[in-house]
């Protein structure tokens, strides 16, 4: 007979720490997946960094027009990206994708492109972006702060 209380004692004991034991491997889990939910925003947001630094350097600063024919040939070529030039004429000029300044927004498809530089190069027009000019530059995002294009501005 004194062995079904222990028995019995034992049961309960085993029960005890199953439940016990998969309360906290449930309370682990769920503390681990709140970790792991902001270390992904934490690398989102880094990525985001550091995808965005190749701007940086068009962000509000002066340009001479050699960076500007620069800019213009290294990005006109990227899918939803495009570059406003304003020359001291007054002529504007879109290369790659055609955007919206204020909002960010694309105009045009990829058929819409403008790849001839050309006309910046051609002292004769209007578009003529002169290498020893001065340009103030900036960084246009669309409403999803995503880059989509520079803008600059002759001086």
């Amino acid at each position: 007979m004194e062995e079904n209380p222990n028995l019995a004692l034992r049961i309960a004991a085993g029960i005890f720490f199953t439940v016990l034991l998969i309360t906290i491997v449930a309370m682990l889990t769920m503390s681990s997946q709140d970790a792991t939910k902001q270390g992904q925003s934490k690398i989102t947001t880094i990525t985001t960094q550091i995808s965005n630094t190749e701007y940086n350097t068009y962000n509000n600063a002066s340009m001479s027009g050699s960076q500007v024919l620069n800019a213009v040939r290294q990005y006109m070529d990227q899918e939803h990206f495009g570059i406003q030039v304003t020359t001291g004429k007054g002529a504007t000029t879109f290369y790659g994708n055609t955007f919206n300044p204020n909002d960010g927004t694309v105009v045009g498809g990829p058929k819409d492109k403008n790849k001839n530089i050309s006309t910046a190069e051609d002292p004769a027009l209007d578009t003529y972006v002169n290498p020893s000019g001065k340009y103030s530059s900036r960084v246009v995002r669309d409403q999803n702060n995503v880059i989509v294009g520079l803008v600059f501005q002759q001086l």
